[in-house]
């Protein structure tokens, strides 16, 4: 089979398409042929070296494709179903094995927004009912609102009956982030983050969403209300410095830095926000939308265009 590879880390130029020996499922696991693979932060944290990971290493985190083969053991699901999970840096390939029981059967969700939806989706999920539980009357900022996770968060706050300010770069990107029911907008590029929220929200917010790290984590806090809550969830723009905690101490702020397994550490969690995700899919509370499929050879491209900022959504590979 065909995967993409790692032998060292650096750029993007370090994957390399290569054939590797196709995997067989051991009990209670399944053998998936992938039809779409997402790409996120993540991979490219893995790829850089700013993670570490055991090289050779194939990067992805979540597929989506049919069964070809079972383990022993394996009641879950069958030969044919067409599945979706999430990958433990194995998902740049044409098959992979998943635990069956960590693997979703799609009842009538298309394959591509499967994918697209899962690690983003659940992520951000997570972050507005588990990290901090948004409520309605509440006031939101999120960071990179034009982004596949950040999109998620404008219509999961939105849903949940909050106001929220949404920062993006360019005009172009405040119309997707307007689209996806932001009530405010900051361009970061001509704005001082924390002076815009206070002409909006005087007090400052109850709570950021930040995926960006390094760039806007001091303007995050500065943005915050007394009491106000901290989630710093990624590093697109560099890993946060150390923390002194007197900058919390001021307003009695909450910081957190939650990771996405730590909520899904029980099979109950893992099945029950995947489900209530792809229900709000179903239902077009949340709207999925992929900016481009590349081909599986063509993922360095993917991450080119994804850490050049020059995404809008959501990145898939296709694998033929």
């Amino acid at each position: 089979m065909q995967a993409i590879i790692v032998d060292h880390v650096g750029g993007p130029e370090v994957m390399r398409l290569v054939e590797r020996p196709m995997p067989t499922p051991g009990p209670g696991e399944v053998l998936v042929r992938n039809h779409f693979s997402g790409v996120n932060y993540i991979d490219t944290y893995y790829r850089s070296g700013l993670y570490p990971a055991q090289l050779p290493a194939t990067l992805g985190n979540e597929a989506s494709g049919v069964v070809s083969a079972i383990g022993p053991d394996v009641t879950q699901v069958q030969v044919g179903d067409h599945v979706a999970y999430l990958a433990s840096q194995d998902a740049y390939a044409q098959y992979s094995k998943a635990q069956a029981s960590r693997v979703v059967k799609l009842d009538g969700l298309p394959l591509d927004t499967a994918a697209a939806v899962l690690l983003q989706g659940l992520t951000a999920h997570t972050l507005v009912t588990r990290a901090y539980a948004v409520s309605p009357g509440d006031w939101v900022l999120v960071h990179a609102g034009a982004g596949g996770t950040g999109r998620l968060l404008i219509q999961l706050c939105r849903h949940l009956g909050a106001s929220v300010i949404a920062t993006v770069s360019s005009e172009e990107k405040a119309q997707i982030a307007r689209a996806a029911g932001a009530h405010h907008i900051i361009l970061y590029t001509k704005e001082i983050v924390p002076d815009a929220v206070r002409k909006i929200i005087p007090e400052g917010v109850h709570a950021v969403f930040d995926g960006v790290g390094k760039a806007t984590f001091e303007g995050s806090l500065q943005s915050l209300r007394m009491e106000g809550s901290m989630v710093s969830f990624g590093n697109s723009s560099g890993a946060v410095p150390p923390v002194h905690l007197f900058e919390l101490s001021q307003k009695n702020l909450k910081l957190l830095r939650p990771r996405l397994y730590g909520y899904l550490l029980t099979e109950e969690d893992h099945h029950r926000h995947i489900a209530e995700v792809f229900r709000l899919v179903e239902e077009k509370v949340i709207d999925v939308h992929v900016f481009n499929i590349y081909d599986l050879a063509d993922a360095p491209k993917a991450h080119e265009d994804l850490e050049g900022r020059k995404t809008t959504g959501k990145l898939l590979l296709r694998i033929n």
